[in-house]
């Protein structure tokens, strides 16, 4: 690793913790509430949620409508997991979390393989109706809760830990995608024909995605149980796909930061706007709708948002000049 990478990886450890601190410290203070931090926690989660989506969406380029599915799976596992009280507290929450993905990421392998021989509107309409077969499975089977949901479900709302937990998921996610795997479903991407050609296995590369994805569909789903208590499988029906899939399209389909940021900003919107409870929906469609006229690839494109580039330009240096001087 150069001596650049190190300074940037721990100026992102620093910026990191001094945002967590701000957080705290504002909510010490009485300025953030319970209510502010609540849709905090939820930010996370949804962070999680679409970058994992982006996995599949921008960097495999296979449009899914399933991700809820994954999530609900994630999300009942874990719940019923620590309702079991196995194993007790943190190390529970974590076991069960692991779990949920572990489970979401088998049936993402069990459905990827048949399902992503098909293309565009066919894999989406599959996967689709994967994430309703699975709702109304939930809703069927008594130990799930059937149609009343889940309730008491040991409760994690720990700021520090959520928050951790993102870090480390959207991590490796990156660096996955940012490797030698990632390079590969990248490829697939841009010409299957090609990658094909050039001796990638595209069946394994694109399951890959596909399980790795929803993976992190189950993290986020386990997040989500234990942060509200109480979980009912109408939560995770198609709308809530389409709302992580207007999260990953908004901030450019390939862009982990632009996932990030319109995951942010389509998650507090909604909540400024509910003292405009009858015309919330209607300034939130106009919003999404002059974003995409005016950045029809989404909010930062194919693009990454990085600190060196901005340490680059603050500093006004030419990166590709100073490379090449002595």
């Amino acid at each position: 690793m150069t001596r650049e990478k190190k300074g940037i990886m721990v100026l992102s450890v620093i910026l990191l913790a001094l945002f967590y601190f701000i957080v705290i410290g504002l909510n010490y203070v009485g300025i953030l509430n319970r209510y502010a931090m609540s849709v905090l926690r939820l930010v996370l989660i949804n962070i999680v949620l679409a970058v994992s989506l982006n996995i599949t969406v921008g960097n495999l380029g296979q449009i899914t409508l399933g991700h809820a599915g994954f999530m609900s799976i994630g999300a009942y596992t874990a719940a019923l997991f620590t309702k079991a009280g196995i194993i007790p507290g943190l190390g529970g929450y974590i076991m069960g979390m692991l779990l949920g993905g572990i489970f979401a990421s088998i049936i993402g392998i069990l459905i990827g393989i048949p399902a992503l021989r098909l293309k565009g509107d066919y894999l989406a309409i599959v996967t689709l109706a994967f994430g309703e077969i699975i709702r109304v499975l939930i809703e069927y089977f008594g130990f799930t809760g059937g149609a009343q949901g889940l309730s008491g479900i040991p409760v994690m709302q720990n700021f520090l830990v959520i928050y951790i937990i993102t870090i480390i998921s959207v991590a490796i996610m990156f660096s996955t995608m940012t490797s030698k795997h990632g390079r590969a479903i990248l490829s697939i991407r841009d010409d299957e024909i090609a990658a094909e050609s050039s001796g990638i296995n595209i069946t394994y590369f694109k399951t890959y995605a596909f399980a790795l994805s929803a993976f992190f569909a189950g993290i986020a789903g386990s997040m989500y149980a234990h942060n509200i208590g109480v979980i009912g499988a109408k939560v995770f029906d198609y709308n809530r796909s389409f709302d992580i899939l207007v999260m990953v399209v908004l901030g450019g389909m390939g862009s982990f930061t632009g996932a990030i940021f319109s995951a942010i900003v389509l998650t507090i919107i909604p909540e400024f706007l509910r003292q405009f409870a009858e015309y919330r929906m209607i300034f939130y469609s106009l919003a999404l709708i002059i974003v995409m006229i005016f950045r029809p690839n989404g909010l930062l494109g194919r693009k990454e948002f990085t600190l060196t580039g901005l340490v680059y330009k603050l500093l006004k240096i030419d990166k590709h000049y100073e490379g090449s001087e002595d």
